[in-house]
């Protein structure tokens, strides 16, 4: 806010008062006078500061060329203004000039941190502001220290530095008595300039000084004191308007014309508030014959905008009504496209959004970030205005701005209960996404406000919603510590157990120990033992083992989902057959084999140098550097070597240990699930099956259980009729096993084992699988889609509408070309 300060009046020349006009003010603009007291802004005394200085052990200096790092919250706390403020002889006027730097300055540590326009960030570096109080110190009487011809450093007399009686200049730490004190009239930020004359107006030229950077704007209103009599009791009347940051304004005398003379003023004018100098100033604008003057006019020191901006913004409706009759454009844009109209509505100014409505202002557009009127209203928590834009039917409720978000979004995340309401009563969209594909939901979550949750979901807002991250709400208020939004979320059924992209579930996303925790693990240990409970109660044992005692450990087989069989329209097998002659070299004498004594080791192993090393540790287990993504081959030890049995370079060849379970899905028909736990890189299972050759597949109507042998597709394993647990492992889109190429008995390069490990801990009740590969998906995502439930599914009824709209990618193949293994028991699915 601009400060505003009487001069001490001109000697008026003899002169009659007959001369001067009278000028009758409108009904509209009929306001009490004020007091003089109201138009003399009152004193600031700095405090003085010298007890805290004594205590010290030396003086403190002043930090006037430092910086420090940007910071969002106090750059959006200022508004991305200046927040300097300037000292005239303790009047404050504080600057409202946009920052382009968003570094921090300050004087010294005892003052606040502030983000500075360009000319207060080079007045800080002149040693321009005080370090005591933190005002600028550019007019008036302070106290000028200089150590050097060259250097200058400014401060206030209260705020000298005292240590043991005596007094130093804050800046230098030079003895105070050295300092002179100096009284600038106006903002010169170099030198000592004379008191403002005593008689007529002044002109650039009429004051002394070095470097004199700004001219200060006067306008003299002669009007005859009927009309101010809070003013003077002359019947000339001078009042000086000092603006800020020193922008350079032409020094006028009031009627003068000329565009260049009086358009600064427009702003002067509207940003003090005192009623009887906007009421002379703008009678004399429509009474008086002022050419040139323009309406307009966009001031460049304040965002390029015009006076009805500035009026609109204070709430003035009756000099908005003056300013639109002059000729004002209603929709007239500053820098960042806001309008007159927006200003009303983001300051809550009911009176002046209803004029400008009716005079025609146009209530969609929309500025640079992409808020319109509505945004701005509901965003402030201004419920009328907000009820007003709705009731003329000219502007979209659910309009986007240019992150994505809607005005109930705006409002959810500022806590605006009343205006959440209210919209959702309109018609408001909560399932809208924005760019992150955040939901209102979400941003309730955020903000913490259960009022909004509570009325979210009594809207049938989507409560497992996932944004781009995989966080749901509760993700969401897990994060943000928000205790009661967890407690209703989870009352409504939010799953404690999704897990986002990175693999975390709600509890994961907050502090352990804490009550959010506690909670979101309460819940969860209910619900593990509520599905136990259902489980057991419903879940029927359909065989006691499916592999009938071929494998060393039973794989028994339940459904706890619908009345469906155990499936047995397949020859269970432990190893892979053949049903035509395949030509498998599996002469002995063609094997490569180690003469290892003991169980293999070291690195001569002629085996593990086949392998490039050996791969496995004593437990069996793939080491943790093995490569996932594009597994080496494997050669185990094999009836050739000279080994032990027992060595450990033979893992694959000891057949399935893991105990395993056939299980019914909700979803996918059959599926595999662990009964223990299995660290990561334990050989699970092979694919075993049938081995055929690629023209016989081509021939096979049921292609769902084929698997490539190799990158040229020549051979295949097809385990429709004949196969072991294997067959039954779903797709993941997230999988918790991958496939690698095995030899043991034979290295014929075109008939390796597909053997499972476990890419993850996997703990027991898990459901086991593999990823099939975009190949398959190609195929089969005609017949039916993705139901693993993963955040990061790829092939969903959703994401394959979108993949399709994308070009397919090289298959990134494991060993197998395009695994492809599908239940006949569940058409719409692969299991």
């Amino acid at each position: 806010e601009v400060a505003v300060q009487p001069q001490a009046p001109t000697p008026a020349e003899p002169h009659d008062h007959k001369e001067y006009t009278q000028i009758v003010p409108p009904v509209s603009l009929s306001k009490p006078s004020p007091s003089k007291g109201e138009i003399q802004s009152s004193s600031v005394t700095a405090v003085t500061r010298g007890s805290a200085v004594e205590e010290a052990q030396e003086l403190p200096l002043c930090s006037c060329r430092m910086e420090t790092p940007k910071s969002r919250e106090i750059l959006i706390l200022a508004d991305r203004k200046c927040m300097a403020t300037e000292s005239v002889d303790g009047q404050l006027t504080r600057c409202q000039d946009a920052v382009a730097k968003h570094e921090m300055m300050r004087p010294s540590n005892s003052v606040q941190l502030l983000v500075l326009c360009e000319d207060h960030r080079n007045g800080m570096v002149k040693h321009q502001c005080c370090p005591g109080c933190g005002f600028f110190c550019r007019a008036g009487t302070f106290m000028e220290c200089q150590p050097d011809v060259n250097i200058s450093h400014r401060f206030h007399r209260a705020c000298a530095s005292v240590l043991k009686g005596q007094s130093f200049c804050p800046h230098c730490g030079e003895e105070a008595s050295k300092a002179k004190e100096v009284t600038i009239a106006k903002a010169d930020t170099t030198s000592t300039v004379p008191p403002a004359l005593a008689h007529g107006p002044a002109t650039p030229g009429a004051l002394e000084g070095r470097a004199d950077t700004t001219t200060v704007f006067c306008v003299c209103l002669m009007l005859p004191k009927s009309l101010t009599p809070s003013l003077n009791t002359q019947s000339a009347h001078c009042i000086q308007f000092q603006p800020i940051c020193h922008h350079k304004l032409a020094t006028s005398w009031f009627p003068t014309p000329g565009l260049h003379k009086l358009c600064g003023g427009w702003w002067i004018f509207f940003k003090h508030k005192r009623w009887q100098v906007f009421s002379c100033i703008l009678l004399a604008f429509l009474y008086l014959p002022v050419d040139g003057i323009d309406p307009n006019f966009k001031m460049e020191s304040q965002n390029k905008r015009t006076p009805l901006h500035a009026a609109a913004e204070g709430g003035y409706k009756d000099i908005c009504h003056m300013l639109v009759q002059a000729g004002a454009n209603l929709d007239m844009c500053d820098e960042d496209q806001r309008t007159p109209l927006m200003e009303a509505c983001e300051n809550n100014h009911m009176e002046v959004v209803l004029y400008l409505l009716r005079a025609g202002a146009s209530a969609m557009h929309k500025d640079v970030e992409g808020f319109t009127c509505l945004h701005l209203a509901a965003k402030s928590g201004h419920y009328k205005i907000v009820e007003h834009l709705l009731s003329t039917g000219l502007i979209d409720i659910n309009c986007q701005d240019d992150g994505g978000w809607t005005p109930m979004i705006w409002a959810t995340e500022y806590k605006h209960a009343d205006q959440v309401k209210l919209l959702l009563t309109k018609g408001a969209d909560c399932s809208i996404r924005d760019k992150e594909e955040n939901i209102c939901l979400h941003w309730a979550a955020f903000s913490g406000s259960v009022e909004i949750t509570e009325l979210l979901l009594n809207a049938h807002c989507n409560l497992q919603a996932v944004n781009i991250h995989g966080d749901s709400p509760l993700h969401i208020a897990a994060r943000e510590n928000r205790l009661d939004c967890i407690t209703l979320l989870l009352s409504r059924g939010a799953d404690v157990f999704l897990k986002n992209r990175e693999g975390e579930t709600p509890p994961d996303c907050c502090s352990h120990n804490s009550k959010v925790w506690a909670a979101l693990q309460a819940n969860r240990k209910e619900r593990d033992a509520k599905n136990i409970r259902l489980s057991r109660a419903e879940e029927k044992a359909l065989h006691s083992d499916i592999a009938l005692g071929q494998e060393r450990v039973p794989i028994p087989c339940v459904n706890a989902v619908d009345s469906e069989p155990y499936p047995d329209d397949y020859k269970y097998i432990p190893e892979n057959c053949v049903t035509s002659p395949m030509n498998i070299d599996r002469n002995i004498t063609h094997l490569q084999y180690c003469v290892c004594k003991e169980d293999c080791s070291a690195s001569i192993c002629m085996c593990g140098q086949l392998s490039l090393r050996c791969w496995y540790d004593k437990s069996g287990r793939l080491l943790p550097e093995f490569c996932r993504e594009e597994p080496p081959l494997i050669f185990e030890c094999n009836h050739a070597c000279s080994c032990w049995r027992t060595c450990k370079n033979r893992v694959v060849q000891n057949g399935l240990r893991t105990r395993l379970q056939l299980f019914r899905t909700s979803k996918k028909g059959w599926g595999v699930q662990a009964l223990q736990d299995i660290p990561q890189g334990t050989f699970v299972c092979e694919y075993v099956g049938e081995i055929i050759s690629e023209a016989e597949a081509e021939m096979r109507q049921n292609d769902a259980y084929l698997f490539s042998l190799d990158d040229k597709d020549l051979y295949c394993i097809d385990a429709r009729f004949y196969g072991n647990i294997s067959r039954f492992l779903n797709h993941m889109c997230e999988p918790n096993l991958f496939a690698c190429r095995v030899f043991t008995k034979h290295q014929d390069l075109r008939f390796p084992h597909i053997a499972f490990f476990a890419s993850e801990n996997i703990k027991a009740g898990e459901e086991l699988g593999f990823n099939y590969g975009d190949h398959f998906w190609e195929v089969k995502s005609k017949v039916f889609s993705c139901e693993c439930g993963s955040s990061k599914c790829r092939y969903s009824s959703a994401a394959m509408a979108s993949l399709q709209a994308d070009s397919t990618p090289e298959d990134q193949q494991q060993p197998s070309a395009s695994p492809d293994t599908s239940s006949s028991n569940s058409p719409s699915s692969p299991s």
